[in-house]
């Protein structure tokens, strides 16, 4: 079975399915929806290792059938969700630094967004980002995917002269690194829901600013 998604079967398979669970029937775009929606919680509660795909489906209260019909396999479902919720902080980012006057405010206007967003979005954040995943070589390139989106996206906002287009990506990548790693932890540190987003993700902010200044500063000449 492949990935590909047949919506006139899934359906009727979730029809006759949902019958004989006594289930409420969804049309099949719905219940992938809600599929999703209730695996995002699981996975963060138990960890991806941790979940069955038996566990999913008795959260979502379908059959099996039901949810192997929408997904092939746990691998296919975490996938999505990673790329869904890729799609998610990217736009968040770009949205955050619309309005920003200058480079400096690009860069503490998109750690803004990047905190706030993982601050209302703990539990994907937890998926999106967990160290365990990244032991799987299938998982961990779907969440390089994402990374290397966000940091495509970040390089285009580095303005210093002299450098090439790889080397604003190294610095991109540089970028996603230190906003996922404090992130990570200051969600595990249970900081989140005691401290301003805004005022720690300027903090952060701070720190890759003064880093870039120095490469800017060495870049042109001067001292560092």
């Amino acid at each position: 079975m492949t990935d590909q998604h047949n919506p006139q079967l899934s359906s009727t398979t979730d029809r006759s399915a949902e019958r004989g669970n006594g289930t409420t029937r969804l049309p099949a775009a719905a219940r992938r929806r809600q599929i999703l929606d209730v695996a995002l919680e699981v996975f963060a509660d138990k960890g991806f290792y941790g979940t069955s795909m038996n566990e999913v489906a008795e959260a979502a209260g379908v059959t099996k059938p039901v949810l192997y019909q929408h997904f092939r396999s746990k691998e296919a479902m975490y996938r999505e969700l990673v790329e869904e919720m890729g799609a998610q902080l990217e736009r968040a980012i770009v949205a955050g630094v619309a309005d920003a006057p200058g480079p400096r405010q690009q860069v503490e206007y998109g750690f803004r967004a990047y905190f706030g967003w993982a601050a209302s979005q703990g539990s994907a954040f937890s998926v999106l980002f967990s160290e365990h995943n990244r032991a799987d070589p299938e998982l961990a390139a779907a969440i390089d995917k994402v990374e290397s989106a966000i940091a495509e996206l970040v390089a285009g906002f580095i303005e210093i002269e002299g450098l090439s287009a790889d080397e604003r990506r190294v610095l991109g990548h540089g970028v996603v690194g230190l906003a996922e790693s404090t992130t990570r932890h200051w969600l595990k540190l249970g900081l989140a829901s005691g401290t301003n987003a805004d005022a720690f993700a300027d903090q952060v902010a701070q720190l890759a600013w003064s880093g870039l200044r120095g490469v800017r500063r060495q870049t042109s000449g001067s001292p560092a």
